[in-house]
């Protein structure tokens, strides 16, 4: 299930639309205080005090306490949130939501509002409306860059900038258009900055397609026009772009309705994923680069209802139902970090600061308004990617505290925006009365700590480096831009914090070194040298972002000690023309244990378009000694004509077993040609 007001919904519902012009001054509300509406008659009271008391119902983590920073009627139906450098609490809100829009609820238009604390004590005094409109109504997502200001709503996703720092937007830009899901919770998400100086972000699998500013289709760094058809792209979507929207990419695709993406400081990216309502498949994603992640099969389309039904002719229990909705038993489906069961996921951070305890530090934290959750994911290594288990950190036995996002605030204080609200599901809302909407903005910080906000010195290295450190989005994407622009006269700073001993540092400062003119590839070079794992897969990775030729580089990693390494060595190969490449995917390939399905899909990743002269690299290396389970596991992945015959040979076996049959059929359904046609004789004349 999905969240009262924002977010799962029929798939099949009609969305509204609006005319929203390509680019206009912003139209603020004339009036920029919020008025409390009149006290309404409220079955469970309204306003500061009744929030204060239904916080008794609340349950937080060891060592931390919850206080309440902003409730209606200063604010109501928050959609989304941002924390910027100076502590102010940023909010889209819902109060037009769905078939509350026409006739609105709230006339004019739904607002973005500023909240902020002037006195230092933890409670929001002051409140801003930021711009105000129509075309806001129900945003999905907010991220606040310095006076810049983007905004996500389908059909478009905006640039709104405040040009003379009075807390009301003064021009108001297009940065994409022509997305499909307009007052619909699986369309545009929230954007977040990178520690490379890029844009992230994601749309819901009603999103469909993303345009320029001008209505022109985006094409991808790969060639590939940005639309859900299949060619290559289906369901949900995972971006990247430049701050300007070029060098657009597509990072990972069959997403249902993936909230918010979050990166962390080595540029992993992790995000929740909402299930079919009743399935109990709710998912978290470590987003492998390139991947598809099987909501719908990759090659027709088909709906995970068809794979289930296919699942229980054959004798799959309901246990393995969650498996076949994402599509994991087949080849090249990424596999999912943890499924939570029932729930309806919405915002999502990397806590990297550390205020917190420790249990939280560089942790996943994530909002599950189902079952009125914040939690945290703990992950460790394992192989080539992760294990994650689950950590309470608020929870409510009130079923009407319902979080729809979570930001880190300069302090590393978390804030917690809810929705508030008795139902979750069916685009429904009960509080669609103005009079009696309501919305919380929530703290979480160890015990009695005062909010503070550190001091900004960004017109020095020094001063920039240490913003830089802060787990803060909106203050560390000042900091870049500053050091950025220094180039040279940050090195020495940057250098120092290079050799912190907190890795995450250490990969903040390394990235803007390796973005100094000359610095490019002996800093990449000396990351690929370094002891941590993270700093030699941010390494590879800044390469790939700098354009550097990444064969060399892959070499001196194909036999690295971390399989998490090797995995973006495959990932790196992908599309490479070199001659050498095919080799180094071979023996990157003939370090595959036999069971860590996120290496073999790495493998498959890396192989795209190259299936031929990678498999037979590999072949070349391990002639007729392929038979054992890390063989078998590469042919069935590989998709190479030249395994269709061993594909054959396993299909035959006399000691096959019917699933065994069954699996390795299956691939044959992802190779194209006469070797497949020839097969499928082979196997039928069988009598299989």
């Amino acid at each position: 299930m999905m969240i009262t007001k924002f977010t799962l919904c029929s798939v099949a519902a009609t969305a509204l639309c609006f005319a929203i012009p390509a680019a206009e001054d912003a139209k603020p509300a004339a009036n920029n205080s919020t008025n409390a509406p009149p006290k309404p008659a409220h079955t469970r009271g309204f306003g500061r005090d009744v929030a204060i008391n239904e916080m008794k119902k609340m349950s937080v983590a060891d060592g931390l306490e919850v206080t309440l920073f902003a409730s209606e009627p200063m604010l109501v139906n928050p959609c989304d949130m941002d924390v910027d450098a100076r502590g102010r609490v940023w909010i889209t809100e819902g109060a037009n939501y769905r078939k509350w829009a026409k006739p609105p609820t709230r006339p004019g238009g739904d607002r973005i509002m500023i909240l902020d604390d002037t006195d230092g004590d933890g409670v929001a005094d002051k409140s801003t409306v930021f711009y105000q409109g129509e075309d806001v109504n129900s945003a999905l997502g907010i991220c606040v860059l310095g006076n810049k200001v983007i905004v996500s709503c389908s059909p478009n996703v905006f640039v709104f900038t405040d040009e003379n720092d009075d807390g009301v937007a003064d021009k108001k830009e297009i940065l994409f258009s022509g997305i499909s899901g307009v007052q619909h919770d699986h369309g545009m998400h929230a954007f977040v900055f990178g520690p490379d100086g890029k844009l992230y972000f994601n749309m819901g699998n009603e999103g469909k397609q993303i345009k320029d500013k001008d209505g022109k289709p985006i094409t991808d760094t790969e060639g590939n026009v940005v639309e859900t058809k299949g060619k290559p792209y289906r369901q949900g979507l995972v971006f990247r772009c430049n701050p300007d929207g070029s060098e657009f990419e597509v990072l990972g695709h069959n997403f249902r309705n993936n909230y918010e993406v979050a990166v962390d400081s080595f540029g992993t990216l992790w995000q929740s994923d909402n299930d079919d309502d009743g399935n109990k498949g709710v998912r978290i994603n470590y987003v492998m680069e390139r991947g598809n992640f099987g909501y719908t099969e990759e090659l027709k389309g088909s709906s995970w209802g068809d794979n289930w039904k296919r699942g229980q002719a054959k004798g799959a229990p309901e246990s393995d139902k969650v498996f076949y909705e994402w599509h994991q038993h087949d080849p090249g489906v990424v596999p999912n970090l943890l499924n939570t069961g029932a729930g309806s996921p919405t915002g999502i951070a990397v806590y990297e600061g550390k205020l917190l305890p420790k249990i939280f530090q560089n942790q996943v934290i994530h909002c599950d308004a189902g079952p009125s959750v914040v939690r945290a994911y703990p992950v460790v290594n394992d192989g080539a990617a992760y294990h994650a288990t689950i950590t309470n950190i608020v929870s409510s036995k009130d079923s009407w505290f319902r979080p729809s996002d979570v930001c880190v605030a300069p302090d590393g204080s978390l804030m917690i925006a809810d929705w508030n609200d008795p139902g979750v599901g069916g685009h429904g809302a009960e509080d669609h009365d103005l009079n009696i909407m309501r919305g919380r903005v929530f703290r979480v910080a160890p015990p009695g700590l005062k909010y503070t906000v550190p001091k900004l010195d960004l017109k020095t290295a020094q001063g920039a480096v240490a913003a830089l450190q802060s787990p803060n989005h909106a203050t560390r994407y000042l900091a870049w831009t500053a050091l950025n622009k220094m180039g040279k006269g940050a090195e020495s700073e940057l250098s120092s914090l290079a050799k912190d001993s907190n890795p995450r540092m250490q990969a903040r400062a390394l990235q803007l070194i390796a973005r100094i003119e000359g610095n490019e590839k002996k800093t990449v070079e000396a990351m690929l040298k370094d002891k941590d794992a993270d700093i030699r897969i941010t390494g590879l990775r800044t390469a790939r972002l700098l354009k550097l030729d990444v064969v060399p580089l892959v070499a001196k990693l194909v036999k690295d000690s971390s399989a998490q390494v090797r995995r973006e060595c495959s990932i790196a190969l992908r599309h490479q023309t070199s001659p050498e490449a095919p080799k180094l995917w071979a023996q990157l390939a003939s370090q595959y244990d036999g069971k860590d399905r996120w290496y073999l899909e790495a493998l498959g990743i890396g192989m795209d378009k190259n299936e031929e002269s990678y498999f037979n690299a590999w072949l070349s290396q391990v002639g007729d000694k392929w038979d054992h389970a890390a063989g078998r596991d590469i042919v069935w992945r590989s998709r190479s004509a030249k395994s269709v015959p061993m594909l054959v040979k396993l299909i035959t076996a006399k000691d096959a077993t019917a699933q065994d049959k069954d699996h390795y059929i299956r691939a044959l359904d992802f190779i194209k040609g006469p070797e497949k046609e020839q097969a499928l004789v082979e196997i039928a004349t069988g009598g299989l």
